[in-house]
């Protein structure tokens, strides 16, 4: 392993954008935990 201590380089707008890809997948766990909850379905309006 020569490169062990290698750092990167990572663009700062690709950080921000998967922070916020990663919140929104979490805002859409929670608004399914609550149809679940709240109606019994998971995919509202089939079954």
């Amino acid at each position: 392993m020569k490169y062990k201590n290698q750092q990167r380089d990572i663009d700062p707008q690709k950080i921000s954008a998967e922070r916020l890809n990663g919140r929104f997948a979490l805002l859409g766990v929670i608004a399914l935990i609550g149809a679940y909850i709240s109606k019994g379905q998971i995919i509202p309006g089939i079954v």
